[in-house]
């Protein structure tokens, strides 16, 4: 055990987007600090993956993690016997060594916030999320991150907002920032490595698949852009969110109906995100709900990108509108084609925008950044760690 204690540390997701990106910094700072860690998932992928390459111990067990689809009498149901069933292995390891922190990431997994209050056990939530409804479950949320902890962290001043009135506590902004080296290397080759044509002008975007990231609203804007740039090539990259698979269906009828086909191209999920990000002259992030904090445009500003995103959370807070790319209002399909096929059509514009987002990213959301506020901010929780 490490010296100073274990943590265990709840996901909702084994699939390896932002908030999973994120947490594997978050856990080897825990590390470096002198703690023992355990990463509890709900399901085998390429997380579980990324994480034991690290060294990182983890299991695999069903945490009963809040999802839309669960919204139902048998729904709740589920959700209940799968809760009981990982607050009892959560009894367990800490019998068999005390635990000193539980660290639940995201608000979907509520059985860690619940175990630690009534076990009086430390407990950090990094809130990832901006809910609207249904309001029953955003008042639910907000109880339980008040029953538990003085200070959460959220990832954008955005989230901090959406909870402020909702909540008797003061959340704490930590932005997420990440190690850029794999998106800074040169494009030699990155074509043929990727599969994706150098003769087109690509526009991508990359989010799982669900109703609030706007793969409709982005191929709206493409059936406009190809009008006046018939070579414009767009990429949705990412998978559904378990129960979302229907929304692959309206995706492909959207292609399908509008004679899409040779301009768009689905990827599904990828592993090569720096090279796809490297084949790519503008990248959009076309999002219809609250998005906290994408580390998604950061990646893609730290490819010298231009981004076209909504207004619609942390990209305000991300992007310079008119200096790193522009800032739309959410389906707003007039503006966000105009604004592609001006990058598209003057691309010595589009470079310069995207040198400066990189320059942006670099010295305002860096991992050196994110890594000393998370140090800090572990430090107010225990003090004995500066020792």
């Amino acid at each position: 055990m490490g010296h100073k204690g274990r943590v265990i540390f709840l996901h909702s997701s084994s699939e390896l987007y932002g908030a999973s990106k994120i947490l594997i910094y978050v856990i080897e700072i825990f590390k470096k600090l002198g703690y023992s860690t355990l990463l509890i998932l709900p399901g085998e992928g390429p997380f579980r993956v990324e994480v034991e390459k690290r060294g990182i111990e983890v299991v695999i067990l069903n945490l009963g993690i809040l999802r839309r689809k669960y919204f139902n009498p048998i729904g709740i149901l589920n959700r209940g016997r799968k809760f009981l069933k990982a607050y009892r292995y959560l009894n367990q390891i800490h019998k068999e060594e005390p635990i000193k922190l539980v660290y639940s990431n995201t608000l979907a997994v509520i059985v860690g916030a619940i175990f630690a209050k009534r076990n009086k056990i430390n407990h950090i939530w990094h809130i990832h999320e901006i809910i609207n409804s249904p309001r029953f479950l955003v008042r639910f949320l907000a109880r339980q991150i008040d029953g538990v902890q003085r200070k959460p962290i959220v990832v954008s001043e955005s989230v901090a907002q959406h909870w402020s009135g909702l909540l008797n506590v003061q959340p704490e902004v930590i932005h997420n920032g990440i190690e850029y080296e794999p998106f800074l290397n040169g494009k030699k080759a990155v074509h043929e490595k990727t599969g994706l044509p150098n003769d087109r002008k690509i526009v991508t975007m990359i989010g799982r698949v669900n109703p609030g990231k706007g793969q409709l609203f982005f191929l709206k804007m493409a059936k406009e852009v190809i009008r006046e740039h018939p070579d414009a090539l767009f990429l949705l990259v990412g998978d559904p969110y378990p129960g979302y698979e229907s929304i692959l269906e309206e995706i492909g009828g959207f292609i399908q109906d509008h004679g899409l086909g040779k301009h768009v191209m689905d990827l599904g999920f990828r592993s090569d995100i720096p090279d796809i990000l490297k084949c790519t002259q503008v990248f959009v992030l076309p999002s219809v709900l609250p998005d906290s904090f994408p580390t998604v445009v950061l990646e893609a500003m730290a490819s010298a990108l231009p981004v076209v995103a909504t207004r619609s959370g942390g990209a305000s807070e991300m992007l310079i509108d008119g200096e790193t790319g522009y800032l739309i209002a959410p389906e707003d399909v007039e503006i966000g084609s105009e604004k592609i096929n001006r990058l598209l059509a003057h691309p010595e514009e589009a470079v310069v925008m995207g040198i400066k987002g990189r320059d942006r990213v670099l010295n305002n959301f860096s991992y050196g950044q994110f890594a000393q506020k998370m140090e800090d901010y572990i430090c107010q929780l225990f003090p004995e760690t500066k020792n």
